[in-house]
């Protein structure tokens, strides 16, 4: 099987059952986005959802974020992991906000990084999101699983998978196709034990397809 089928074998499928994949982050507007995804940072975004609605109430945008201490803040998000960081990210996030955008989240990867707490994989979650820009954010869930199907080859770092995932996924899919990876290795292709008993891709799979060699041979 060469790559661009593996690739149209996967996209197939996704298409075809996940049409509308989407984040499990709740957000009503890009600055509540934004402050999940700085939170969702090596922590699950089911206890992130727990934890942003309390933030939301007292701090419903940039400007009166801004004004928060750190020491009301950590209060908040106290249950989320690294929350001492994540709360002086948060402010000084709010406050670049403010001093440099006029209150309001831009949708550049350029200018997003240029933020507290924000980084790569974070803006091209708010650009893709947001803006359906053609971004891919490589997560530990989209690197992994991309490596073990076969879509990503050899790559050793977040940047180097996100290079090869944009080549071979058309541009008008990859907001999606960032969602359906981390979906997939969420419920699925889970990091030990992966469910290929039901998993619908086992046919493109490279990590399916060696499993099968192994036995057969053994």
């Amino acid at each position: 099987m060469t790559r661009k089928e593996r690739y149209e074998g996967v996209i197939r499928y996704f298409q075809e059952h996940i049409p509308q994949a989407e984040t499990e982050l709740i957000y009503d507007n890009p600055y509540q986005l934004l402050v999940a995804v700085i939170l969702s940072a090596q922590c699950t975004d089911k206890r992130v959802n727990l934890t942003t609605p309390a933030i939301f109430r007292r701090y419903p945008d940039a400007e009166s974020l801004s004004k928060a201490s750190v020491e009301d803040i950590f209060a908040l998000i106290r249950s989320i992991s690294y929350p001492n960081n994540k709360s002086k990210h948060l402010i000084g996030m709010a406050q670049k906000l403010m001093n440099e955008f006029n209150g309001e989240v831009p949708l550049t990867v350029n200018e997003l990084v240029t933020l507290p707490g924000v980084g790569r994989k974070t803006a091209n979650v708010i650009t893709s999101v947001i803006d359906q820009q053609p971004n891919m954010a490589v997560d530990t869930h989209v690197f992994r699983v991309s490596a073990r199907i076969g879509l990503t080859v050899n790559a050793k770092t977040p940047l180097a998978a996100e290079k090869q995932l944009i080549k071979f996924i058309p541009s008008e899919l990859v907001h999606k196709a960032h969602h359906w990876i981390i979906l997939h290795g969420r419920y699925v292709c889970v990091a030990r034990n992966p469910k290929c008993h039901a998993c619908g891709i086992t046919e493109f799979c490279k990590f399916y397809q060696q499993q099968k060699k192994k036995q057969v041979s053994s």
